[in-house]
């Protein structure tokens, strides 16, 4: 496994109130996140970087009202032609 280390201000963790640890598990948790609304990557690929299991990551999901199924009407189109 491959480690990547970022430096923030002390200022950041007190201004959310979290822990460094906390605060770098929600950091992981937010990329993946991201990437995954965006289509970047797949909900298994989503719960690699943040460090869950995909169904963790599918209730994260869920608890912030997240869309957890991504389709959009060009795929929809697509599917519903398929019959």
């Amino acid at each position: 496994m491959k480690t990547v280390s970022l430096e923030f201000p002390e200022e950041v963790f007190s201004a959310l109130r979290l822990a460094p640890d906390q605060f770098g598990a929600e950091l992981r948790m937010a990329a993946a996140i991201y990437w995954y609304q965006r289509r970047l990557v797949s909900g298994s690929k989503a719960a690699q970087i943040a460090g869950t299991s995909r169904l963790d990551f599918l209730d994260e999901l869920a608890r912030r009202r997240i869309d957890v199924v991504q389709i959009d009407v060009d795929d929809l189109r697509r599917e519903l032609a398929r019959g």
